[in-house]
């Protein structure tokens, strides 16, 4: 992965977003890194990637309430009960 220092990437902008096609450019700002930029084909895909990971983990969740004998039923007379 390219880095730049955030001067480099303010004078060299233009530069900067055609080189992310080929891989993200992480800028840094006092030899800290601060930002990353890529393209938006990748940032689609890792967004993309969260959404299925998270929808993986919500369906590991629900799958382990079930097994334990929590239902729609059991959820709504817990919820009616806190009110």
């Amino acid at each position: 992965m390219r880095t730049a220092t955030a001067s480099e990437a303010r004078q060299g902008f233009a530069e900067i977003i055609e080189s992310v096609w080929r891989e993200p450019v992480v800028i840094q700002r006092q030899k800290r890194d601060v930002a990353v930029i890529m393209s938006m084909a990748e940032y689609e895909r890792l967004s993309n990637l969260n959404v299925a990971e998270f929808q993986r983990f919500c369906d590991r969740v629900g799958a382990k309430a079930t097994a334990a004998g929590m239902t729609e039923e059991v959820l709504r007379e817990l919820l009616d009960s806190e009110n």
